[in-house]
Protein backbone atom coordinates (compact mmCIF):
# COMPACT_ATOMS: atom_id res chain seq x y z
CA UNK A 1 0.00 0.00 0.00
CA UNK A 2 0.98 3.61 -0.55
CA UNK A 3 0.32 5.25 2.83
CA UNK A 4 0.39 8.86 3.97
CA UNK A 5 0.97 9.29 7.72
CA UNK A 6 -0.19 12.75 8.82
CA UNK A 7 0.73 14.53 12.05
CA UNK A 8 -0.57 18.00 12.95
CA UNK A 9 2.42 18.63 15.23
CA UNK A 10 5.81 20.14 14.53
CA UNK A 11 8.09 17.23 13.66
CA UNK A 12 11.13 19.11 14.92
CA UNK A 13 9.84 18.85 18.50
CA UNK A 14 9.62 15.61 20.48
CA UNK A 15 6.25 14.31 21.56
CA UNK A 16 4.19 11.18 21.91
CA UNK A 17 2.20 11.58 18.69
CA UNK A 18 5.25 12.26 16.54
CA UNK A 19 7.11 9.34 18.10
CA UNK A 20 4.12 7.12 17.35
CA UNK A 21 4.02 8.33 13.73
CA UNK A 22 7.74 7.72 13.17
CA UNK A 23 7.84 4.26 14.69
CA UNK A 24 4.60 3.04 13.14
CA UNK A 25 5.83 4.29 9.76
CA UNK A 26 9.10 2.40 10.16
CA UNK A 27 7.30 -0.83 11.03
CA UNK A 28 4.90 -0.55 8.11
CA UNK A 29 7.84 -0.01 5.75
CA UNK A 30 9.41 -3.19 7.10
CA UNK A 31 6.15 -4.93 6.21
CA UNK A 32 6.57 -3.84 2.58
CA UNK A 33 4.48 -0.68 2.40
CA UNK A 34 5.49 2.72 1.04
CA UNK A 35 4.96 5.29 3.80
CA UNK A 36 5.32 9.07 3.57
CA UNK A 37 5.03 11.31 6.62
CA UNK A 38 3.28 14.66 6.17
CA UNK A 39 3.80 17.10 9.04
CA UNK A 40 4.72 20.70 9.81
CA UNK A 41 8.40 21.38 10.40
CA UNK A 42 9.70 24.50 12.08
CA UNK A 43 12.53 26.32 10.32
CA UNK A 44 14.79 25.92 13.34
CA UNK A 45 14.97 23.02 15.75
CA UNK A 46 15.55 24.23 19.27
CA UNK A 47 16.87 20.83 20.30
CA UNK A 48 19.39 20.61 17.49
CA UNK A 49 18.16 17.24 16.24
CA UNK A 50 17.30 16.20 12.72
CA UNK A 51 13.75 15.22 11.87
CA UNK A 52 13.67 11.50 12.64
CA UNK A 53 11.87 10.31 9.50
CA UNK A 54 13.69 10.13 6.17
CA UNK A 55 10.41 10.19 4.20
CA UNK A 56 9.10 13.38 5.78
CA UNK A 57 7.21 15.82 3.55
CA UNK A 58 7.40 19.12 5.49
CA UNK A 59 4.30 21.27 5.44
CA UNK A 60 4.91 24.73 6.83
CA UNK A 61 6.15 26.21 10.07
CA UNK A 62 4.24 26.22 13.35
CA UNK A 63 2.95 28.32 16.20
CA UNK A 64 2.58 27.29 19.83
CA UNK A 65 -0.93 26.88 21.23
CA UNK A 66 -2.20 25.70 24.60
CA UNK A 67 -3.88 22.30 24.56
CA UNK A 68 -4.76 19.87 27.33
CA UNK A 69 -2.53 21.49 29.94
CA UNK A 70 0.57 21.64 27.78
CA UNK A 71 1.81 23.36 24.64
CA UNK A 72 1.37 22.05 21.11
CA UNK A 73 3.07 23.39 17.99
CA UNK A 74 0.74 23.23 14.99
CA UNK A 75 0.55 24.73 11.50
CA UNK A 76 -2.11 27.43 11.16
CA UNK A 77 -1.09 28.93 7.82
CA UNK A 78 -3.95 28.81 5.26
CA UNK A 79 -1.38 29.36 2.51
CA UNK A 80 -0.56 25.66 2.81
CA UNK A 81 -3.82 24.86 1.05
CA UNK A 82 -2.52 24.76 -2.57
CA UNK A 83 0.55 22.76 -1.54
CA UNK A 84 -1.58 20.13 0.17
CA UNK A 85 -4.00 20.00 -2.76
CA UNK A 86 -1.13 19.47 -5.21
CA UNK A 87 0.46 16.78 -3.06
CA UNK A 88 -2.74 14.78 -2.68
CA UNK A 89 -3.42 14.93 -6.42
CA UNK A 90 0.09 13.83 -7.36
CA UNK A 91 0.77 11.03 -4.87
CA UNK A 92 -2.45 8.99 -5.14
CA UNK A 93 -2.25 7.40 -1.69
CA UNK A 94 -4.20 4.24 -0.93
CA UNK A 95 -4.55 5.08 2.77
CA UNK A 96 -4.26 8.43 4.50
CA UNK A 97 -3.70 7.87 8.21
CA UNK A 98 -4.32 11.07 10.18
CA UNK A 99 -3.18 11.35 13.78
CA UNK A 100 -5.40 13.66 15.82
CA UNK A 101 -7.46 14.18 12.65
CA UNK A 102 -9.57 16.93 14.21
CA UNK A 103 -6.57 19.06 15.20
CA UNK A 104 -6.03 22.22 13.14
CA UNK A 105 -5.38 22.72 10.35
CA UNK A 106 -3.12 20.43 8.35
CA UNK A 107 -5.31 17.30 8.83
CA UNK A 108 -8.36 19.26 7.65
CA UNK A 109 -6.58 20.31 4.47
CA UNK A 110 -5.42 16.76 3.81
CA UNK A 111 -8.92 15.32 4.27
CA UNK A 112 -10.38 18.05 2.04
CA UNK A 113 -8.34 16.76 -0.90
CA UNK A 114 -7.83 13.09 -0.06
CA UNK A 115 -9.23 10.57 -2.52
CA UNK A 116 -7.91 7.71 -0.39
CA UNK A 117 -9.33 5.68 2.46
CA UNK A 118 -8.99 7.97 5.47
CA UNK A 119 -8.16 6.50 8.88
CA UNK A 120 -7.91 8.64 12.00
CA UNK A 121 -6.10 7.85 15.24
CA UNK A 122 -7.26 9.69 18.34
CA UNK A 123 -4.54 10.10 20.97
CA UNK A 124 -5.89 12.80 23.27
CA UNK A 125 -7.51 12.55 26.67
CA UNK A 126 -8.41 15.19 29.23
CA UNK A 127 -10.58 15.29 32.32
CA UNK A 128 -11.93 18.55 30.90
CA UNK A 129 -14.31 18.16 27.98
CA UNK A 130 -13.71 21.56 26.38
CA UNK A 131 -11.42 20.25 23.63
CA UNK A 132 -14.22 18.64 21.62
CA UNK A 133 -17.26 20.24 23.26
CA UNK A 134 -16.58 23.71 21.93
CA UNK A 135 -15.32 22.64 18.53
CA UNK A 136 -17.40 19.63 17.64
CA UNK A 137 -19.77 21.46 15.29
CA UNK A 138 -16.87 23.01 13.38
CA UNK A 139 -14.99 19.72 12.97
CA UNK A 140 -17.95 17.35 12.53
CA UNK A 141 -17.51 17.48 8.74
CA UNK A 142 -13.99 16.07 9.14
CA UNK A 143 -15.26 13.20 11.28
CA UNK A 144 -17.56 12.28 8.42
CA UNK A 145 -14.57 12.13 6.05
CA UNK A 146 -13.04 9.26 8.01
CA UNK A 147 -13.58 5.67 6.91
CA UNK A 148 -12.06 4.25 10.07
CA UNK A 149 -11.25 5.41 13.58
CA UNK A 150 -8.58 4.18 15.98
CA UNK A 151 -8.18 5.16 19.63
CA UNK A 152 -4.88 4.48 21.39
CA UNK A 153 -6.65 3.51 24.60
CA UNK A 154 -10.06 3.11 26.15
CA UNK A 155 -9.52 6.53 27.73
CA UNK A 156 -8.96 8.17 24.35
CA UNK A 157 -12.00 6.40 22.91
CA UNK A 158 -14.25 7.41 25.80
CA UNK A 159 -13.01 11.00 25.52
CA UNK A 160 -13.91 11.54 21.88
CA UNK A 161 -16.89 9.23 21.32
CA UNK A 162 -19.58 11.10 23.35
CA UNK A 163 -19.10 14.18 21.20
CA UNK A 164 -19.49 12.31 17.90
CA UNK A 165 -22.11 9.59 18.50
CA UNK A 166 -22.76 6.90 15.96
CA UNK A 167 -19.13 6.09 15.13
CA UNK A 168 -17.13 3.02 16.13
CA UNK A 169 -13.54 3.18 17.33
CA UNK A 170 -11.00 0.36 17.24
CA UNK A 171 -8.66 0.45 20.25
CA UNK A 172 -5.11 -0.18 19.04
CA UNK A 173 -2.52 0.93 21.60
CA UNK A 174 0.72 2.78 21.22
CA UNK A 175 3.76 0.60 20.75
CA UNK A 176 7.34 0.56 21.98
CA UNK A 177 10.61 -0.67 20.55
CA UNK A 178 10.86 -3.33 23.24
CA UNK A 179 14.35 -4.63 22.47
CA UNK A 180 15.85 -1.14 22.37
CA UNK A 181 14.91 -0.69 26.02
CA UNK A 182 15.25 -4.28 27.20
CA UNK A 183 18.80 -4.56 25.83
CA UNK A 184 19.98 -1.14 27.00
CA UNK A 185 23.19 -0.95 29.03
CA UNK A 186 23.14 1.20 32.18
CA UNK A 187 25.56 4.09 32.50
CA UNK A 188 28.50 2.78 34.57
CA UNK A 189 28.84 6.08 36.44
CA UNK A 190 25.28 5.69 37.72
CA UNK A 191 25.91 2.23 39.17
CA UNK A 192 27.74 3.44 42.26
CA UNK A 193 25.43 2.19 45.00
CA UNK A 194 23.04 5.15 45.01
CA UNK A 195 19.31 4.65 44.57
CA UNK A 196 18.46 6.07 41.14
CA UNK A 197 15.00 7.66 40.91
CA UNK A 198 14.16 8.67 37.33
CA UNK A 199 11.72 11.16 35.83
CA UNK A 200 11.30 11.42 32.03
CA UNK A 201 9.10 14.07 30.48
CA UNK A 202 8.46 17.73 29.92
CA UNK A 203 8.60 20.03 32.92
CA UNK A 204 5.09 21.40 32.43
CA UNK A 205 2.42 21.28 35.11
CA UNK A 206 0.59 18.28 33.67
CA UNK A 207 3.60 15.99 34.07
CA UNK A 208 3.65 16.69 37.82
CA UNK A 209 7.38 17.16 38.35
CA UNK A 210 6.88 19.41 41.35
CA UNK A 211 5.09 16.66 43.27
CA UNK A 212 8.03 14.33 42.72
CA UNK A 213 10.44 17.05 43.84
CA UNK A 214 8.41 17.56 47.01
CA UNK A 215 8.42 13.79 47.58
CA UNK A 216 12.20 13.71 47.19
CA UNK A 217 12.61 16.11 50.11
CA UNK A 218 10.90 13.49 52.29
CA UNK A 219 12.84 10.60 50.78
CA UNK A 220 16.16 12.34 51.42
CA UNK A 221 15.32 12.42 55.12
CA UNK A 222 14.94 8.62 55.10
CA UNK A 223 17.87 7.49 52.93
CA UNK A 224 21.28 9.04 52.39
CA UNK A 225 22.09 7.82 48.91
CA UNK A 226 19.29 9.14 46.67
CA UNK A 227 20.04 10.28 43.14
CA UNK A 228 17.19 12.02 41.31
CA UNK A 229 17.60 12.01 37.52
CA UNK A 230 15.41 14.38 35.50
CA UNK A 231 15.38 13.75 31.74
CA UNK A 232 13.41 15.84 29.28
CA UNK A 233 13.05 19.19 27.56
CA UNK A 234 12.05 22.55 28.92
CA UNK A 235 12.95 24.71 31.88
CA UNK A 236 11.47 24.24 35.36
CA UNK A 237 8.91 26.77 36.50
CA UNK A 238 9.61 29.00 39.49
CA UNK A 239 8.21 26.56 42.04
CA UNK A 240 10.13 23.59 40.64
CA UNK A 241 13.31 25.66 40.44
CA UNK A 242 13.01 26.49 44.14
CA UNK A 243 12.52 22.82 45.02
CA UNK A 244 15.51 21.86 42.88
CA UNK A 245 17.63 24.36 44.80
CA UNK A 246 16.51 22.83 48.11
CA UNK A 247 17.34 19.30 46.95
CA UNK A 248 20.71 20.44 45.65
CA UNK A 249 21.57 21.80 49.10
CA UNK A 250 21.62 18.30 50.60
CA UNK A 251 25.12 16.87 50.58
CA UNK A 252 23.73 13.33 50.92
CA UNK A 253 21.65 13.54 47.72
CA UNK A 254 22.61 13.96 44.10
CA UNK A 255 20.58 15.69 41.40
CA UNK A 256 21.13 15.09 37.68
CA UNK A 257 19.24 17.23 35.16
CA UNK A 258 20.05 16.26 31.58
CA UNK A 259 17.61 18.18 29.39
CA UNK A 260 16.65 16.38 26.22
CA UNK A 261 18.79 13.31 25.53
CA UNK A 262 19.49 11.36 22.36
CA UNK A 263 17.43 8.35 21.34
CA UNK A 264 20.49 6.21 22.09
CA UNK A 265 20.93 7.54 25.62
CA UNK A 266 17.28 7.49 26.71
CA UNK A 267 17.06 3.68 27.11
CA UNK A 268 20.29 3.75 29.12
CA UNK A 269 18.78 6.13 31.66
CA UNK A 270 15.82 3.79 32.06
CA UNK A 271 18.20 0.85 32.46
CA UNK A 272 20.13 2.78 35.11
CA UNK A 273 17.01 3.50 37.18
CA UNK A 274 15.94 1.59 40.27
CA UNK A 275 12.58 3.34 40.29
CA UNK A 276 10.88 5.27 37.50
CA UNK A 277 8.25 7.75 38.66
CA UNK A 278 5.64 9.45 36.50
CA UNK A 279 3.64 11.79 38.78
CA UNK A 280 1.40 13.14 35.99
CA UNK A 281 -1.70 14.97 37.18
CA UNK A 282 -4.04 13.82 34.40
CA UNK A 283 -4.75 14.27 30.73
CA UNK A 284 -2.78 11.15 29.77
CA UNK A 285 -4.44 8.91 27.20
CA UNK A 286 -1.69 6.31 27.48
CA UNK A 287 1.61 5.66 29.25
CA UNK A 288 4.41 5.15 26.75
CA UNK A 289 7.05 6.22 29.26
CA UNK A 290 5.70 3.61 31.67
CA UNK A 291 6.14 0.84 29.10
CA UNK A 292 9.64 2.04 28.18
CA UNK A 293 10.63 1.92 31.83
CA UNK A 294 9.05 -1.52 32.25
CA UNK A 295 10.91 -2.90 29.24
CA UNK A 296 14.19 -1.66 30.71
CA UNK A 297 13.46 -3.35 34.05
CA UNK A 298 12.83 -0.28 36.20
CA UNK A 299 10.08 -0.46 38.80
CA UNK A 300 7.25 1.92 37.86
CA UNK A 301 5.56 4.21 40.36
CA UNK A 302 2.89 6.23 38.57
CA UNK A 303 -0.15 8.34 39.29
CA UNK A 304 -3.43 6.50 39.55
CA UNK A 305 -5.08 8.33 36.65
CA UNK A 306 -7.11 7.47 33.59
CA UNK A 307 -4.79 6.35 30.80
CA UNK A 308 -2.12 5.06 33.14
CA UNK A 309 -4.58 2.54 34.57
CA UNK A 310 -4.87 1.12 31.04
CA UNK A 311 -1.17 0.21 31.23
CA UNK A 312 -0.31 -0.50 34.87
CA UNK A 313 -2.01 -3.13 37.02
CA UNK A 314 -1.35 -2.12 40.59
CA UNK A 315 0.99 -4.45 42.49
CA UNK A 316 1.39 -6.64 39.39
CA UNK A 317 3.67 -4.69 37.06
CA UNK A 318 3.96 -1.40 38.93
CA UNK A 319 2.49 0.67 41.74
CA UNK A 320 -0.16 3.38 41.39
CA UNK A 321 -0.39 6.32 43.78
CA UNK A 322 -2.85 9.14 44.28
CA UNK A 323 -2.05 12.08 41.98
CA UNK A 324 -0.75 15.35 43.44
CA UNK A 325 0.25 13.56 46.68
CA UNK A 326 3.98 13.91 47.49
CA UNK A 327 3.61 11.85 50.68
CA UNK A 328 2.09 8.94 48.75
CA UNK A 329 4.88 9.15 46.17
CA UNK A 330 7.57 9.19 48.87
CA UNK A 331 6.06 6.28 50.81
CA UNK A 332 5.61 4.17 47.69
CA UNK A 333 9.14 4.79 46.44
CA UNK A 334 10.49 3.86 49.87
CA UNK A 335 8.34 0.71 49.82
CA UNK A 336 10.18 -0.40 46.69
CA UNK A 337 13.61 0.64 47.97
CA UNK A 338 13.12 -1.17 51.28
CA UNK A 339 11.79 -4.39 49.75
CA UNK A 340 14.09 -6.07 47.19
CA UNK A 341 11.65 -8.94 46.75
CA UNK A 342 8.86 -6.58 45.79
CA UNK A 343 11.19 -4.71 43.46
CA UNK A 344 12.21 -7.91 41.67
CA UNK A 345 8.60 -9.08 41.30
CA UNK A 346 7.36 -5.78 39.90
CA UNK A 347 10.32 -5.50 37.54
CA UNK A 348 9.59 -8.95 36.12
CA UNK A 349 5.88 -8.19 35.82
CA UNK A 350 6.65 -4.96 34.02
CA UNK A 351 8.81 -6.71 31.43
CA UNK A 352 6.02 -9.17 30.69
CA UNK A 353 3.50 -6.36 30.26
CA UNK A 354 5.78 -4.36 27.98
CA UNK A 355 6.13 -7.36 25.66
CA UNK A 356 2.44 -7.02 24.77
CA UNK A 357 3.07 -3.60 23.21
CA UNK A 358 5.80 -4.25 20.68
CA UNK A 359 5.57 -2.23 17.48
CA UNK A 360 5.50 -5.48 15.50
CA UNK A 361 2.17 -6.37 17.14
CA UNK A 362 0.77 -2.87 16.86
CA UNK A 363 1.73 -2.49 13.18
CA UNK A 364 0.14 -5.84 12.33
CA UNK A 365 -3.12 -4.72 13.97
CA UNK A 366 -3.04 -1.38 12.13
CA UNK A 367 -2.30 -3.09 8.81
CA UNK A 368 -5.25 -5.43 9.34
CA UNK A 369 -7.50 -2.48 10.15
CA UNK A 370 -6.43 -0.70 6.96
CA UNK A 371 -7.52 -3.74 4.98
CA UNK A 372 -10.87 -3.77 6.73
CA UNK A 373 -11.40 -0.06 6.09
CA UNK A 374 -10.52 -0.46 2.39
CA UNK A 375 -12.99 -3.31 2.08
CA UNK A 376 -15.75 -1.35 3.84
CA UNK A 377 -15.03 1.79 1.83
CA UNK A 378 -15.62 -0.09 -1.45
CA UNK A 379 -19.15 -0.66 -0.25
CA UNK A 380 -19.60 2.92 0.87
CA UNK A 381 -19.32 2.29 4.57
CA UNK A 382 -17.10 2.81 7.61
CA UNK A 383 -15.13 0.08 9.32
CA UNK A 384 -16.83 -1.39 12.38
Amino acid sequence: MNIAMVSPYDFAWPGGVNSHVSQLSAQLRQRGHEVSVIAPLSSSNCFGQQAPDSQLIPMGSTVSVSAGGSKARVALDPRLYPRVRSLMRQRRFDVVHLHEPLAPILPWMVMQHSQAVNVGTFHAFSEKQRLYRFGRIAVARWQRRLHGRIAVSAAARDFVSPHFPGYCYRVIPNGIDYQRFADAEPFPQLLDGRTNLLFVGRKDERKGLRYLLEACLAIIERIENLRLIIVGPGAPDQRCAALIDRISSYASAELVITGLVSSNDLPRYYASADVFCSPATGGESFGIVLLEAMAAGAVVVASDITGYRDVVSHDVDGLLVAPRDPSAIANTVMQVVDNPGLSKRLSGGGKQTALKYTWQRVAADVESYYSQCIKEAKHGGNAR
